[in-house]
């Protein structure tokens, strides 16, 4: 059983990026973390890893029981598991691809809370924190499935919040903007599509992006633990009555909606 003091925190998707600098985050600071992704990572002591593959919808029952049997309760749960695949037409997204999309992005957060509120109901309190993102408020067409599965999963959030909220449980959304992750920056992902599209280097590409189509006004990407100190932080006692809200951390990517 896990100390008093020490939250127990589940974090999906946690081997990498933003995923990997929340576990870090959290584990930092003390809380007993398990990270559940295909693959464990590269993670320090304190942090207990769980292959799970969230295509299986029995993946999120088997990681909180996994959480409950070693450390009797849940305090917080990450919502962070997700795929953005690059389109290059919304014509292009197969049933499949939009499935997909839906499966990875939405499903496997409704899952976990499904599998989770039960043990943070039982206890009276609890924090659910879900990575969203800036296209969920402002669709981008190279991401039409994505950015659909992301306004849902904020949506479902703040529903989550109304119902959950008389039980002490805290829902909330953080949305980043364009990070310096895998995902965007990484062989072969979003950064090198680009390149190749534009005929320019990775560099270049990427320079080209946060300049000239985002137009970021802090004129860089957003780095992966800017947005993991804010799921900290709406994961703590500090954030006591802030529930059923998004948080932008996107180097100013959205201003005002």
């Amino acid at each position: 059983m896990t100390e008093p003091g020490r939250r127990v925190v589940l974090v999906t998707g946690g081997s990498q990026g933003i995923g990997a600098a929340i576990v870090t985050a959290f584990s930092e600071i003390g809380d007993s973390v398990i990270s559940a992704d295909l693959q464990p990572g590269q993670h320090g002591s304190g942090v207990d890893t769980m292959i799970c593959d969230f295509v299986d919808p029995t993946a999120a029952s088997r990681l909180v029981s996994h959480a409950v049997n070693l450390h009797g309760r849940i305090d917080v749960v990450v919502n962070n598991v997700g795929i953005a695949p690059y389109r290059d037409s919304f014509l292009d997204v197969t049933d499949d691809g939009w499935q997909h999309s839906i499966e990875i992005n939405l499903m496997t957060m409704v899952r976990l809370c499904r599998a989770a509120i039960p043990v943070m109901v039982q206890a009276g309190r609890g924090a659910i924190v879900s990575i969203a993102s800036d296209v969920a408020r402002q669709p981008d067409p190279f991401f039409v499935d994505y950015a659909m599965t992301k306004a849902a999963l904020v949506s479902v959030s703040k529903s989550l919040s109304k119902e959950f909220g008389a039980f002490g449980i805290r829902v909330n959304t953080v949305s980043p903007g364009p990070t310096r992750t895998p995902a965007l920056i990484g062989e072969g992902a979003f950064a090198d599509q680009l390149a190749r599209q534009l005929g320019v280097t990775r560099d270049a590409a990427i320079d080209h992006f946060v300049h000239s189509m985002r137009k970021l006004p802090l004129g860089h990407l957003v780095e992966a633990a800017d947005v993991a100190a804010v799921v900290v932080f709406l994961a703590s006692d500090v954030a006591n009555s802030i529930t059923g809200s998004d948080y932008s951390v996107n180097a100013g990517s959205i201003v005002g909606i």
